[in-house]
């Protein structure tokens, strides 16, 4: 039994990528059996004609909740993760000194009610006697004042009393909208300050993803309108509308566009990345392959082209990976078919070569 070495091989596949190197397409040998190998067809697919980005998948509708007031964590209410309602109480915060300051403006509420009675009480008097000339004009313009200023503090206590109420509301952070905890960013016991992080939360099934693209392909895509998203998990969907920002970032020179996605089961979680197909004019579709039929020989790409009549490594010029599949740039036509497996297509090319060998 003939055991072949590891060099042999090497030889075998440096010699075919020399002969594609020079430009050449390797030629068949001569006599051997046809290739029993699992192929698929190159093509184009979906994505010809069409240019992509990646971007970010984000809700629709989210929210990051910071805190409104100073507190310390008293009670957490929801996780990461859960489900909430429109209202409910996702925690609360300890809320002693703005107990404290709705009890004193309710206090000072009272007293101006108070004052404002007594200005009023004697401003009526006033006007009784004004009438009967008991009392000088002069001192019955000093009620009126009086009573529209006991008024105007009644009014600012109330005021008072209604800002120190909100401040203490604000010790109870509740879920703006239905929807789903996205992070959690403080615990029980932690103190806390106003604009400091607490949760965050999304509604799911509205999704969009955003990306930058340059400048000067904004008009085309905006006269195209339509778009397809390539998802992390290899499903293509057709986007439901395209949104293309009115002006570009002067620093890179690109323009954001917004692309919403249809409904579906199984939605991508806001965060992940998604890769973005705009059809445009004057692009031309790379053929695209199966990632997994890529031959990796340190910065080489290459791939077993299977003939009726033989096989043939053919290195290759790669363009964007989306999803499973690789552009192919140059090196591959669309009619030729290639080895869905390369050690298979490797093996098939060492039992030839042996053949060949034992016959000479």
């Amino acid at each position: 039994m003939n055991v072949v070495k590891p060099m042999r091989l090497a030889v075998v596949i440096l010699g075919a990528l020399a002969v594609v190197a020079c430009g050449e397409k390797p030629r068949s040998p001569v006599g051997l059996a046809k290739p029993s190998l699992v192929t698929v067809a190159v093509g184009g697919g979906d994505g010809a004609g069409s240019r992509s980005w990646d971007g970010v998948v984000e809700a629709v509708r989210q929210a990051v909740l910071s805190a409104q007031t100073t507190g310390r964590i008293s009670a957490m209410s929801v996780d990461v993760n859960d489900a909430v309602a429109e209202g409910a109480v996702l925690l609360r915060l300890t809320g002693v000194e703005q107990q404290a300051g709705v009890d004193t403006a309710r206090a000072q509420l009272k007293a101006a009610e108070a004052v404002l009675v007594e200005a009023e009480s004697r401003f009526s008097r006033s006007t009784e006697l004004v009438g009967r000339q008991l009392v000088s004009r002069a001192d019955h313009d000093l009620a009126r004042a009086a009573r529209d200023s006991a008024s105007a503090a009644r009014d600012a206590s109330a005021a008072q009393l209604r800002q120190a109420e909100q401040q203490a509301a604000y010790t109870v952070v509740r879920a703006p909208f239905a929807g789903l905890i996205a992070t959690r960013d403080v615990e029980p016991g932690e103190a806390v300050a106003p604009g400091q992080r607490l949760l965050s939360l999304y509604a799911p099934g509205a999704l969009r993803v955003e990306v930058q693209v340059p400048q000067v392909d904004g008009a085309a895509i905006r006269a195209a309108g339509a778009a397809q998203v390539l998802l992390a998990d290899g499903r293509r969907l057709a986007a439901r509308s395209v949104t293309v920002y009115p002006s570009a970032d002067p620093l890179t020179h690109t323009v954001t566009v917004r692309v919403q996605l249809p409904a579906l089961e199984g939605a991508p979680a806001p965060g992940m990345t998604a890769t973005v197909l705009f059809p445009l004019p004057g692009v031309t579709g790379a053929v695209r392959i199966p990632a997994a039929t890529l031959v990796q020989r340190g910065e080489v790409s290459a791939v077993y082209v299977v003939t009726d009549t033989g096989v043939t490594l053919r290195q290759l010029r790669l363009g964007e990976r989306l999803g499973e599949q690789v552009q192919v740039l140059a090196g591959l036509q669309g009619d030729e078919r290639i080895a869905v497996d390369p050690v298979a297509a490797t093996q098939w090319l060492v039992t030839q070569h042996q053949g060949g060998a034992a016959h000479e």
